[in-house]
This record gives structure tokens, sequence and C-alpha cells, in this order.
């Protein structure tokens, strides 16, 4: 009895440590998820799906400081990273907000 409860103690925390530094590294598909932000219709490094919950990072779009998790600037060029909007098939679903921005 004692062991099981050890194994379900162990597996619950590490559950729970791997989520958190998933949501500290702010990354999807290797590409940080804050910085100058590009739209392309081809060439993509994230496909977005637009969504009002359920998503997977909350964004603020800025003119500048786009520096921490969530944090975007729409450009032309000089990207950090290019995304493509989807309607499915997304590699991550995105909620703009005015506050509140980063992963869950």
């Amino acid at each position: 009895m004692k062991k099981s409860i050890y194994i379900l103690v162990m597996i619950a925390s590490l559950l729970f440590t791997t989520t958190i530094f998933a949501k500290k590294a702010c990354n999807s598909k290797g590409k940080k998820l804050y910085g100058k932000v590009k739209v392309v219709k081809y060439g993509e490094d994230i496909k977005v799906k637009i969504v009002d919950y359920g998503e997977d990072i909350k964004v603020k779009k800025v003119d500048y400081g786009e520096n921490s998790c969530g944090k975007w600037k729409f450009v032309k060029y000089g990207e950090s990273f290019k995304i493509k909007f989807v309607k499915y098939g997304e590699d991550l679903k995105v909620k703009y907000v005015k506050y509140g921005e980063g992963m869950k």
C-alpha cells in the first residue's frame, strides 16, 4: 500500500514539474512565443488558430516591449518567427487579450 502511494506521489510530482517547465519555456516547435511576428501564407513556423476559449496562450498585441511570454509585435520584416492563421490543423490556439498574456 505504501509503495503504491509513493509511486502515485512521484508520478504526480513529475507531471506537475514537467508542466511548470513547459510553461516557463514559452515556446512551440522550438520557437519562442514572444517577439516580432510576421503573418505569412506559406513557409510558417507555427500554424495558429484564433479562439475565444480553450487557448494554449493568451497574446497581447504590442507596439514595443515584446520581450515576455505572449507579447507579440506584428511586423512585415525582421521577425522572430512566422505564423499562418488556420481554421484547423493548428499547432497553437491563441486568444487575444488586453492584459494577462502568457501561457496557462
